[in-house]
């Protein structure tokens, strides 16, 4: 199984320099915990969180329409393409601590994503759980799900 045939092909997502305000209001209509962040071109170059806008209102003080997605988004992209394997999504999932994976081409193009929730119905449809083992679907979801170190 590789992530083209697990993937969400349409997946919403926010500018560099949208305000943090349009990315919370894309994340509310859409009912979306974070969004690949994409430049000019429509690269993928960094994902953010709910939790990146909540903690960005707090430390910087200043309204959500004052603060630009650059200043709250992830540094860090943990993405795979289109031909990586369930096997390999997983291990990007358990040693990045995510949820979500935006699949992108050569070109740093968004064409999907992965998500736990994509797995988990790939999963009840049996054939991932008689591949991987139920205790192989709940090492994953326990190992994304820990608490990261202070």
């Amino acid at each position: 199984m590789k992530a083209r045939d697990l993937m969400t092909h349409h997946v919403r997502t926010c500018r560099v320099g949208d305000t943090l305000a349009e990315a919370a209001r894309i994340m509310w209509e859409g009912d979306l915990g974070d969004l690949p962040v994409v430049d000019e071109e429509g690269r993928v170059v960094a994902m953010i969180t709910d939790r990146d806008i909540c903690m960005a209102a707090y430390t910087q003080g200043v309204p959500l329409v004052a603060s630009s997605v650059s200043s709250a988004m992830s540094k860090r992209l943990v993405s795979c393409s289109p031909h990586a394997s369930l096997h390999e999504i997983e291990q990007k999932m358990l040693s990045a601590q995510v949820r979500r994976i935006p699949v992108i081409d050569e070109l740093g193009l968004l064409v999907g994503i992965v998500t736990l929730g994509d797995i988990a119905r790939h999963t009840q449809s049996g054939s991932l759980l008689e591949r991987f083992g139920a205790a192989g679907v709940t090492k994953t979801l326990s190992a994304v799900s820990e608490r990261r170190p202070n």
